[in-house]
């Protein structure tokens, strides 16, 4: 007797992904063997429910093809856009423009931190002098040229706003 090559009990035209236990009536998983909220077995074998399932995915393989035998419905993929910056005004929170300033703060830090380690006195020397003008710029483009281009509106008018 030839073994038929397709699992038996799938309507693969379906497209439904939950049933309702025979027993309890709750929705639950098609392609599990047994129902998650009495136990019920809903297929003879978890085998056959793997290749009932894979046969059901086979048929329509595009929409099909990201959805596990556990799920009770299709996935639905969203494209999910936020403006963080309209969020925050909404909320009432202030967000400071985008700056690489801290950055160079950092990398000031660092030469000054190097200074500290003891080495020759002409090289800790250099190193302060370098670290103490690349944290200067840091701190004066930080607060002098962001706060330019945040407020240059207001400064041009003569009015600060209320």
């Amino acid at each position: 007797m030839a073994k038929a090559k397709k699992p038996r009990y799938v309507d693969v035209s379906n497209p439904s992904l939950a049933v309702d236990c025979p027993r309890c009536g709750m929705t639950t998983a098609r392609f599990v063997d047994h129902c998650r909220n009495c136990g019920y077995k809903l297929w003879p074998s978890s085998v056959m429910a793997s290749a009932a399932f894979k046969a059901w995915r086979a048929a329509d393989p595009e929409p099909r093809s990201k959805v596990s035998r556990f799920d009770l419905e299709l996935p639905v993929e969203e494209e999910a856009v936020v403006d963080y910056e309209a969020r925050a005004h909404e909320l009432g929170i202030h967000i400071f423009p985008n700056s690489n300033w801290p950055f160079t703060i950092c990398l000031g830090a660092l030469f000054l931190g190097l200074a500290a380690i003891p080495l020759a006195g002409a090289v800790r020397i250099a190193l302060a002098v370098i670290g103490g003008v690349i944290f200067l710029v840091g701190v004066v483009g930080w607060v002098w040229v962001e706060d330019q281009k945040m407020y240059e509106a207001s400064a041009a008018g003569g009015e600060a706003e209320h």
